[in-house]
């Protein structure tokens, strides 16, 4: 007969149950499949985070090349005299009458044809420069006589400011095309003329911009803006143009920018490029466009014509 402490201690010193084979293989089974859902949810995100991520820079990079684009469209025409001061006479006009020579102390950035507001009240006149400006010298036919040290101002507008289309209406030589946008005036409002090209190359791939002083003999080097352009799905041209004549010369007074892009990798959910218009229907330049109503009120002596230097480089 056994003692009754033996047998509570022998009771008390015996393993506890643990979880049979059967419990272990269900609870493995659960955590197997709460883990499962787990990595498929962390794995969706992952591709939805892919997508937009995608999306997102596709948006910000064309949205960016359109901002420059309707910015410089916008200022396209502009005219100014560079300098950090006021231009005037440095000698008198006393001829009228005939074209006359007289020195300014600036004659930075201004071209034969230029039209140039000389003086101020009853004595303000208009004249056009009758030959290339030489070192701080000008030439033109004064009506009137001047004082020296009168100011020498612009106004008015690049009637060409957007260079009209290639193709008719216009028939502009070396003008601007489907593909190819040309610009030129005081593109930055700072009083440096630029000639600006896009060029649209939905071959290569690429909406290339250049910027060149209007001065210069030969373009600058083109920068890429996109790299990923493509064909318009509705196969409209990049750059479309409205195009209003006043005699001797036409005006672009609105520009439609379309531009279709796609992402630079595939979609990680579709494996698909994904692709996104940008549409700018209405982008006027102002400064033409206010050129062309001047013109159109029969104001001819506020109208610039193209200088020399940039029908050169139309044609680089």
């Amino acid at each position: 007969m056994s003692h009754p402490w033996r047998a509570g201690k022998s009771a008390a010193g015996g393993q506890q149950p643990g979880f049979s084979l059967l419990e272990m293989m269900v609870t493995l089974a659960i955590l197997l499949s709460v883990s499962g859902i787990v990595m498929s949810v962390l794995r969706q995100m992952i591709l939805t985070q892919g997508t937009v991520s995608n999306r997102t820079e596709m948006h910000s990079s064309v949205r960016s090349a359109t901002e420059v684009l309707q910015q410089e469209i916008g200022q396209a025409g502009r005219v100014s005299l560079p300098g950090s001061g006021p231009v005037t006479l440095t000698g008198p006009v006393a001829l009228t009458g005939v074209a006359t020579s007289v020195g300014v102390n600036s004659a930075a950035g201004m071209f034969r044809g230029e039209q140039l507001v000389i003086d101020t009240g009853v004595n303000q006149e208009t004249v056009a420069l009758t030959t290339e400006p030489t070192t701080n010298l000008i030439t033109a036919v004064f009506n009137t006589t001047h004082a020296s040290g009168v100011p020498v101002t612009v106004a008015g507008a690049f009637a060409s400011g957007i260079v009209p289309t290639a193709a008719a209406p216009a028939n502009f030589t070396n003008g601007s095309t489907g593909s190819v946008l040309k610009l030129y005036g005081d593109i930055n409002g700072d009083g440096n003329m630029v000639y600006v090209e896009y060029n649209c190359d939905t071959t290569a791939g690429n909406l290339t911009r250049s910027v060149t002083p209007i001065t210069a003999t030969t373009k600058a080097t083109a920068q890429v803006l996109l790299s990923n352009i493509q064909r318009n799905p509705d196969g409209s041209p990049c750059f479309a143009y409205q195009q209003k004549p006043v005699p001797a010369n036409w005006y672009v007074v609105d520009v439609a920018v379309t531009l279709t892009v796609q992402t630079q990798n595939p979609d990680p959910q579709t494996n698909q490029y994904q692709t996104e218009t940008k549409a700018l229907l209405n982008v006027s330049p102002r400064n033409v466009f206010e050129g062309w109503l001047l013109a159109s009120g029969n104001v001819s002596n506020r109208i610039q014509p193209m200088p020399a230097s940039v029908t050169n480089l139309l044609s680089r």
